[in-house]
């Protein structure tokens, strides 16, 4: 068989990223490197300051508060260095970045006992990081 050539179904040139790409994956990195830094400075305030922090009784998940405090330091730092990656345009930093978000949306969803405000807080933030990463960040990777 010969092989034809058929200019109506030629692959469309693809258009570069907007600004508006650029904003959100500018936005997404921004709010990943302050939600981890908040999250690491909880996880501080917990490891060196005990009682700052008040469980509630029977709540589901009982961990006393050090061991939240390293919870949170160790997930807040790993998401700041995430943040950092997708700034520098990884692919993989992309990824890691919506896995942790979502890792950091359930450990805060769990603390929300000790600490309500603040947690709702970045709950929301990691919402606003994965929604600005899955829906336009792999526009950059055209």
């Amino acid at each position: 068989m010969t092989e034809q050539n058929n200019p109506t179904h030629a692959a469309e040139p693809e258009a570069p990223p907007t600004a508006m790409t650029f904003g959100l994956i500018v936005f997404a990195g921004t709010m990943m490197v302050i939600s981890g830094a908040f999250e690491a400075m909880a996880g501080l305030v917990a490891l060196f300051e005990d009682e700052f922090y008040v469980s509630t009784p029977k709540y589901f998940l009982e961990l006393d508060a050090t061991s939240w405090g390293w919870i949170h330091l160790l997930l807040g730092l790993l998401v700041v260095s995430a943040g950092c990656a997708v700034f520098a345009g990884q692919m993989w930093g992309r990824v890691i970045g919506i896995v942790l978000a979502a890792l950091s949306a359930l450990a805060n969803f769990a603390f929300v006992p000790y600490y309500p405000f603040w947690s709702i807080l970045v709950i929301t933030l990691d919402i606003l990081v994965i929604w600005a990463l899955t829906a336009h960040g792999r526009d950059l990777y055209r």
